[in-house]
């Protein structure tokens, strides 16, 4: 590498978590590659980072190897924590807060990827920023750290914090970084290259639809699902979801019955509880805890309904 390369070359450090998502890895550091071919000069450069500078392994079994995040870190630009979907592998990367925490007061741009955000909410390094991450670790990360409030969007650029949910939204989001650096042109050749030809925006949503997701297309009931959703801990009574839906209680339930098959208070309890288990394999909270934020009057209540749902005790699920 001459001189002039050096000096226009970014090292961009990718944390890697045990049991990160390949996929995610993937979609990040491809784009990288393209431009540094694209451009017929060394643009970019992706260096795999631990904290012990030790192999890391995927969560599709492929092994990684990688420099040590404490020596290697400085010479980034910017610095990605690429984590997986396995709670407990996040729980143990405290050693990864102190030098993270080092480049982000150096300036360096710090950035999580799917549940890399939370391993940056763990060091701290979320407190004052707009973020986002994978919609089905919010909920954990937010009953972790209840001042924090990530957003449900594709990706997130707030200065130096760019977060993203993982999967394939990283082509994406990569997309507006090298945009940032290189411009929208050349930003274009680098998505088409990978018939990336469908850039979402930050701000698009991280799942389908949810007609799609429930299966209706009726404004009502759709209107009331997408409002369970997000009312787990403190549930709506039937009354309040129906004035919320403008119809009458009794057409809500009939509504529930003809489209799911099941009743609204029946929809609701399946909802919560699909929500504490979720709680139970991912987040460290005691059983009593998720009982109440799930919307359960007493642990005892919430044990015997997730027995009768799913054939086992939370404790039993936990293990």
């Amino acid at each position: 590498m001459n001189a002039g390369d050096q000096k226009n070359l970014q090292r961009i450090g990718f944390v890697l978590v045990t049991n990160f998502a390949l996929m995610s890895y993937a979609s990040a550091t491809e784009p990288l590659r393209a431009a540094n071919l694209i451009a017929g000069s060394a643009l970019y450069e992706a260096i795999p980072l631990s904290a012990d500078g030790l192999p890391v392994c995927s969560s599709s079994g492929l092994t990684i190897n990688c420099n040590s995040l404490s020596e290697a870190g400085g010479t980034c630009h910017t610095i990605y924590v690429c984590a997986g979907g396995d709670p407990q592998d996040w729980y143990a990367t405290a050693s990864l807060h102190a030098p993270l925490r080092k480049f982000a007061r150096n300036g360096l741009r710090i950035g999580g990827i799917s549940s890399g955000s939370y391993v940056l909410a763990s060091a701290g390094l979320l407190d004052n920023s707009d973020f986002t991450i994978h919609w089905e670790h919010a909920p954990v990360l937010k009953e972790a750290f209840p001042h924090l409030s990530p957003r449900q969007a594709r990706f997130v650029i707030d200065g130096a914090r760019v977060t993203c949910g993982g999967g394939v939204a990283p082509l994406d989001m990569m997309h507006a970084v090298i945009s940032e650096r290189m411009g929208a042109d050349f930003a274009r050749r680098v998505s088409d290259w990978y018939l990336h030809t469908a850039v979402a925006e930050p701000s698009d949503p991280q799942r389908a639809s949810a007609a799609k997701r429930f299966g209706t297309n009726h404004p009502a009931l759709l209107t009331v699902l997408e409002k369970m959703e997000t009312a787990i801990e403190n549930p709506l009574s039937r009354a309040e979801m129906a004035r919320l839906a403008g119809i009458s209680a009794r057409h809500l339930d009939r509504l529930f019955l003809k489209h799911r098959g099941m009743t609204f208070l029946d929809t609701y309890r399946q909802m919560r509880l699909r929500h504490s288990r979720r709680l139970l394999e991912q987040s460290p909270l005691s059983i009593s805890e998720i009982a109440f934020a799930t919307g359960f009057s007493s642990p005892g209540h919430f044990s015997r309904s997730f027995k009768a749902t799913f054939g086992e005790n939370p404790t039993d699920a936990r293990r």
